[in-house]
């Protein structure tokens, strides 16, 4: 449904930017964000997918900057640009992430383990520094950053993305120890989620990949836009430093059997 099909709430008054945001768990959390009132920006790196986007969440409360999100001028430009048209950045959410290499870490190519951290934490890193500069350091606000359950425990064939989630939690602890008391800073920390991104994951078997979790069923973009939201609300105001895990109860299997 389009935008402008259906009736969207009164503006918030509040607006967030929101990376890897055109499919997925990005575009998830920012429908939940733009369902409550809030503005949104979105990043990511295919214009197409960008405007798509946009026209699907509606072009009068959500803007796009393309770009990649490891890229300084661009997490620059972004965050400039949300200024520009909105005036304020209250939330940001570092969803922005790679994964493309599968298989033993003693084989994982240095090169390929490098863009991962890049494309992950550090550009989760610049963007919180965009966002505190220009806007939070004086007027407070929220981060979110995106981090997985890959990255609290061993994650066989997937280490690079396993650890560059841990580091995301660190880098969640650290951003909230120094950001306090003005913004608060958390991750979420998702299982697989119904995505493009995670397909390999589950194609062809979700049913079976779908039967060890608890809850029956694998994640989709709501479950994580409706945890950002919360993150990003009034009610999680004495929340940070947190990850809040959200694996439809996979972490309860961890036990002894």
């Amino acid at each position: 449904m389009m935008a402008q099909e259906r009736e969207l709430p009164p503006l918030s008054g509040r607006v967030a930017l929101v990376t890897g945001g055109s499919r997925g768990i990005g575009y998830g959390v920012a429908e939940a964000l733009v369902a409550r009132g809030d503005r949104v920006c979105i990043t990511g790196r295919g214009e197409d997918a960008l405007k798509e986007a946009v026209e699907s969440l509606g072009a009068d409360r959500v803007i796009a900057v393309a770009g990649k999100a490891h890229d300084e001028a661009h997490q620059a430009v972004a965050v400039e640009r949300v200024m520009e048209v909105f005036g304020r950045v209250d939330f940001l959410v570092n969803n922005a992430g790679t994964n493309p290499v599968f298989g033993p870490i003693a084989e994982l190519d240095l090169g390929v383990a490098r863009k991962v951290y890049e494309t992950n934490v550090i550009s989760a890193l610049g963007f919180a520094q965009q966002t505190w500069k220009a806007w939070q350091k004086e007027h407070g606000g929220a981060i979110v950053n995106i981090a997985s359950i890959a990255g609290l425990s061993a994650s066989p064939f997937i280490g690079a993305y396993g650890m560059s989630k841990a580091a995301m939690v660190n880098l969640t602890l650290q951003l909230a120890h120094e950001f306090a008391p003005a913004v608060r800073v958390n991750a979420i920390a998702p299982a697989v989620i119904k995505t493009r991104f995670a397909e390999a994951l589950y194609e062809g078997r979700e049913a079976e990949a779908a039967a060890v979790y608890p809850m029956a069923r694998l994640g989709v973009p709501s479950d994580i836009g409706g945890a950002a939201a919360f993150l990003t609300s009034g009610e999680s105001d004495w929340i940070t430093g947190q990850t809040l895990v959200v694996d439809g109860g996979i972490f309860l299997k961890a036990g002894v059997h």
